[in-house]
């Protein structure tokens, strides 16, 4: 134990810098970014990112990938993904010093990449349309999909075996930083999303993490996943989980 505290003061401290935790943001969306791009984004000169990066990738909060004459760098892995959004839920969602557009904001909290999977509002309300279908069980910690469940995700187009094959919890709950109720994460959860990218049913939206539900998403989700609405203000509802640590909630 003794041994975790510095270290855990260390990665606070990487994170904490206005500049990098900017660059973190901004590859949150799982995609790979040039020293160049995150420089722009962090609002800092290319000389002063690099020594950033350098420090990130140290802490192993990155991977990097080189590509020709091009360094590309994103984040390290889901759970360090899954660790700034935590983070955010603890900041109140508020941004840091050097701020992106406030259109960006609005955006980020109607749809959003969560590394891999979708957050915001159509994050959360695919989760609770899985939810009050009966779709999801709660399985060693995380979710698990109902038999009806794969049925949804199967009609989807959602390749389940392909999905199941990597070593990751396949759904589990994950605190949404603008709504503070779960969403989902998971490799079925990345699938989910990335058979929406693939169909066109949500598209990304340029130099930012958010995402945009088109109306071709919106009537195949609407068809294929009953009880899905993303068209109206969130309405809160507890949890699966919530509910079904406690029997008096329903």
């Amino acid at each position: 134990m003794a041994m975790n505290g510095p270290y855990l003061a260390e990665i606070a401290h990487l994170i904490g810098d206005p500049a990098r935790a900017n660059m973190l943001h901004a590859l949150m969306d799982g995609r790979a970014l040039t020293a160049k791009e995150l420089a722009f984004l962090a609002g800092v000169a290319p000389q002063t990112a690099s020594g950033h990066l350098a420090k990130l990738l140290q802490g192993g909060l990155l991977g990097v990938a080189v590509q020709g004459r091009h360094r590309y760098y994103r984040l390290a892995g889901a759970d360090v993904a899954a660790t700034l959004e935590g983070l955010m839920v603890l900041s109140g969602g508020q941004p840091t010093s050097r701020r992106l557009p406030s259109r960006v904001g609005a955006d980020l909290a109607e749809a959003r990449t969560c590394y891999d999977h979708f957050a915001g509002r159509l994050g959360i309300a695919i989760h609770d349309a899985l939810v009050a279908g009966g779709h999801l069980s709660v399985s060693e910690g995380g979710y698990g999909l109902t038999r009806t469940g794969v049925a949804v995700f199967v009609g989807l187009g959602i390749d389940l075996a392909a999905a199941q094959k990597v070593r990751r919890a396949p759904l589990r709950p994950c605190l949404d930083w603008s709504e503070r109720r779960p969403h989902l994460a998971g490799s079925l959860a990345a699938a989910f999303a990335c058979r929406c990218f693939e169909a066109g049913w949500v598209r990304r939206i340029k130099d930012s993490r958010a995402v945009q539900l088109t109306d071709t998403g919106r009537e195949a989700l609407e068809g294929g996943l009953p009880g899905f609405r993303c068209d109206a203000p969130t309405v809160v509802r507890h949890s699966l989980a919530e509910r079904s640590a406690d029997p008096r909630i329903s």
